[in-house]
């Protein structure tokens, strides 16, 4: 790799100076790939300080600058890499259909539709889980913050809960397909540890992470609630004429009109219909898990800071 100057004219003097080059060459970018970027280019140098010790920050941003190159040639790479990844991992296209029976059907061929129906069911686990650690947290370290264990606790349950938006962010890249980080989230290094533990708490991403957390819990309950009310009676009209064949089992009744015994004919319309109310479903799945998945990027995906 060719060493090219900063847009400055000259490589960076110091790893901060270098970070905000790099996030201003990636501007425009992904704002999850930005975060792994940063991550990634700070690990990179760090290493680089300790294994070179004596030398400064420039002279080692200057020695690796062949081998990791300088600030836009690093972003060139993360954007052609971006790319490659996302298309090695990207499903194949479900096959563009024409006509509204054709799109309406076609639902079922898109394998996003059951990663979002998958992470409806999940919801009411993690949104339980996620609900239950930030009450709990905050509340013991709100109530023992007047002794001395309070505040690393405190520190403990903060580092907690960005360590749990970055797991919930892998399940909603996996499930939704929503690119989300893949790092943890930048932090100036150099800082003292005071400063650092003070960004924790002025970083508006660790409270959206724990907003999004407290509202997963109803959002959880919700889409679990649907999903399977929705998929049960689908399922139980389409199954509706076995009753036919098992009237005591599987008899479809209104009120005490039982439509088996008094009206067979309407048993396949009633199927019929258990088949649209399926497919209606898959569709309102995929579109909750778009839906989502642009909710979960806003609140835990946070412009990285140098």
């Amino acid at each position: 790799m060719n060493t090219t100057p900063s847009a400055a004219g000259r490589l960076p003097a110091s790893i901060p100076e270098y970070l905000e080059q790099l996030r201003a060459a990636l501007a425009g970018a992904d704002k999850a790939m930005i975060q792994d970027a940063l991550y990634d280019a700070e690990e990179y140098l760090r290493s680089e300080m300790a294994e070179q010790p004596g030398k400064s920050e420039a002279e080692v941003i200057a020695s690796v600058a062949g081998s990791y190159g300088a600030p836009e040639e690093v972003a060139d790479i993360y954007r052609d890499t971006e790319v490659t990844v996302t298309r090695a991992l990207r499903p194949p296209a479900p096959r563009q259909r024409k006509s509204l029976l054709g799109r309406f059907f076609g639902v079922a061929a898109d394998p996003h539709t059951y990663g979002a129906l998958f992470y409806m069911l999940l919801s009411l686990a993690t949104g339980i889980f996620y609900f239950t650690w930030v009450v709990t947290g905050a509340s013991l370290s709100a109530g023992l913050l007047i002794l001395i264990v309070g505040i690393p606790l405190l520190l403990l349950f903060l580092l907690s809960v960005r360590l749990l938006s970055l797991v919930e962010g892998r399940i909603v890249e996996v499930l939704l397909g929503e690119r989300m980080p893949r790092r943890p989230l930048y932090t100036q290094r150099d800082k003292t540890l005071l400063a650092r533990i003070g960004d924790m708490f002025t970083d508006g991403g660790t409270w959206t992470a724990m907003l999004y957390m407290l509202l997963m819990l109803p959002l959880g309950i919700a889409y679990f609630t649907v999903v399977v009310t929705l998929l049960s009676m689908s399922l139980a009209f389409i199954a509706a004429p076995l009753g036919l064949f098992f009237p005591s089992s599987l008899d479809v009744t209104f009120s005490s009109w039982s439509v088996t015994e008094q009206a067979p004919w309407l048993l396949p319309v009633i199927s019929a219909f258990g088949v649209v109310l399926l497919f209606a479903t898959l569709h309102l799945a995929r579109g909750v898990g778009k839906l989502h998945s642009l909710f979960a990027k806003h609140l835990l995906v946070r412009r990285p800071l140098v």
